[in-house]
């Protein structure tokens, strides 16, 4: 756990609240996204006490709240009707969530029943890359099947990545809605032994998953067969014949399995070999050949923490918060070079406090104001998100030109 005085150090002098507040409010001057929106404090008390429905007019007073209460970490809630910290004298019934992000949480531990490498917490560049392959994934499937432009990734601090989708429409979601888009972009089911059920009897893949299928197969190869060896033990093929509906090719292979020690290339070998005693028109080829392309997908497709998307009273851990554990900082990620992030070199709140000590002792100027970030390995994290905000609030001036002109 990382003592209080640190904490509050890395408040004052570290944390980037102009940003987050830009990030926030898509506008340079208060408005309703932020007046409105609940933050949530969690305390380091035995009990884990979190304080709810606070809300601030901007971005001072946001912080004075922070450095005054000094948090383990903060979340992030909707905005509401009315002001949050107002809930207890709002109408009944009045008080309702109205808008949120639409956000997407990737957790290492869904990946357990497949990694090799690490399991339950633990997390390394290796199994990163399941993480890899869901950014990729979700990312373009996002972009170019709902049209969203605002996604900001960001890393959790310990094991897993967090989606936010800050588009007007996205922004706007009803809780149906968001449960629509989730069971849209749910693929793998949560039960291992069972089939993935996405090609609506015999047909092919949708396109969506096929134009998916095309970047998971070397995915697939690289990371399962040859990585991860994921099909070395008895464990691990048995999990994959279950996925193989056909009794004689499982028979078979079971048989072949449990004789030798392959790697998980040469047992993949085995069943394409398999697939080829039927003949090519044939229907249990046909059926075959697609249960290959399933089983691709069920381990490499993103896997979704489902129940984080679908209400927009769900509160998520702010950007640029430390991680209790790990005391890594929650920092953006670029998903075009998602491949080569590394958990393991995301700089920690000591590390950046040692980073300012040492400018200080070098005869750096020192003194607490909000750009200290500027002066460590925060630097470039805080600017992405800040070029990330840039083009949120150019979509509203855009908008507002074009509301002035229509008059």
């Amino acid at each position: 756990m990382i003592s209080p005085e640190i904490m509050l150090t890395f408040y004052r002098r570290l944390y980037p609240f102009k940003s987050i507040f830009h990030w926030l409010n898509h506008e340079p001057t208060p408005d309703d996204l932020f007046v409105k929106r609940e933050i949530a404090f969690n305390l380091s008390t035995p009990e884990d006490v979190i304080i709810r429905y606070n809300s601030f007019n901007d971005h001072d007073e946001f912080k004075k709240a922070v450095c005054k209460m000094n948090p383990t970490r903060f979340e992030i809630g909707p905005v509401y009707t009315s002001r949050p910290r107002d809930k207890r004298t709002a109408r009944p019934g009045t008080f309702n969530a109205a808008k949120r992000e639409l956000v997407f949480d990737i957790d290492m531990t869904d990946y357990d029943p497949i990694r090799t490498c690490c399991s339950d917490a633990d997390i390394c560049k290796r199994c990163w890359s399941f993480i890899s392959a869901a950014v990729r994934v979700l990312d373009t499937a996002i972009r170019e099947q709902f049209g969203y432009e605002h996604l900001l990734w960001v890393y959790s601090g310990r094991r897993g990545i967090h989606l936010w989708i800050s588009d007007k429409e996205a922004m706007g979601l009803t809780d149906e809605q968001r449960k629509s888009i989730v069971n849209w972009l749910s693929v793998v089911p949560k039960d291992e032994s069972k089939r993935l059920n996405v090609r609506f009897g015999s047909r092919p893949l949708p396109a969506s998953l096929q134009t998916s299928l095309d970047h998971l197969a070397v995915v697939f190869t690289e990371l399962i067969l040859y990585d991860q060896d994921c099909f070395a033990s008895e464990k691990g093929w048995e999990a994959l014949l279950k996925l193989i509906p056909d009794a004689r090719v499982v028979d078979a292979l079971r048989t072949q399995w449990g004789s030798s020690s392959s790697s998980s290339q040469e047992k993949w070998k085995d069943f394409k070999s398999e697939i080829k005693h039927y003949k090519k028109d044939s229907s249990q080829r046909t059926a075959l050949t697609a249960a290959m392309e399933d089983i691709i997908l069920q381990y490499t497709y993103p896997r979704l923490d489902e129940n984080v998307s679908k209400k927009r009273n769900h509160l998520l851990k702010a950007p640029f918060c430390v991680h209790p554990k790990t005391g890594r900082i929650c920092v953006p990620v670029d998903p075009a070079r998602i491949e080569e992030f590394d958990p393991e070199a995301v700089p920690t709140v000591t590390q950046l406090l040692d980073e300012l000590d040492s400018e200080a002792g070098a005869g750096a100027e020192s003194s607490e104001h909000h750009s200290d970030w500027e002066r460590t390995s925060l630097k470039p994290y805080v600017d992405m998100l800040d070029k990330h905000n840039q083009r949120i609030m150019e979509e509203v001036r855009k908008e507002k030109r074009g509301a002035d002109m229509s008059w």
